[in-house]
């Protein structure tokens, strides 16, 4: 009888931590104010990003609409929002734009002084950085 008990109370406990992880990334989305907070983040960036010298040769004659909405696309997916990303490949979509680790830092500067600006709490702003920095390996132009 002990043992079935047992049994049944990790069970219980193993679905309460499924529950709980579905609960948390929930929240992290929720934090970030959802697509209509995600949106005011992506146009506070590039605002950022244009008028940052070391990020703004990246972004001449780029197709200021489509990047931001992918952005945001970009962003909910990783957040575990209900989003579907549409655009290319990270590798595919920054080939030949010679980026390297500064221009990188320097993008993620950006995006951390429009999510400071829009609220969004320092612990969830990490979560999204780490769930976003292995990109570089897909961004950076290598040799």
């Amino acid at each position: 009888m002990k043992k079935i008990c047992y049994a049944a109370l990790a069970v219980l406990m193993l679905a309460s931590c499924a529950d709980f992880k579905a609960h948390a990334d929930e929240t992290l989305y929720q934090q970030f104010g959802e697509k209509e907070g995600l949106t005011k983040i992506v146009n506070d960036m590039y605002d950022n990003v244009l008028s940052d010298p070391r990020t703004a040769p990246y972004f001449e004659d780029a197709p200021v609409k489509r990047i931001k909405v992918l952005l945001v696309e970009q962003f909910c997916v990783a957040l575990d929002g209900p989003c579907t990303y549409t655009g290319r490949s990270m590798k595919r979509a920054h080939e030949g734009h010679a980026i390297d680790r500064a221009a990188f830092n320097a993008l993620v500067e950006d995006l951390q002084l429009a999510m400071d600006k829009n609220g969004v709490p320092f612990r969830a702003q990490n979560q999204l950085l780490a769930k976003l920095a292995p990109l570089y390996r897909d961004i950076q132009d290598r040799p």
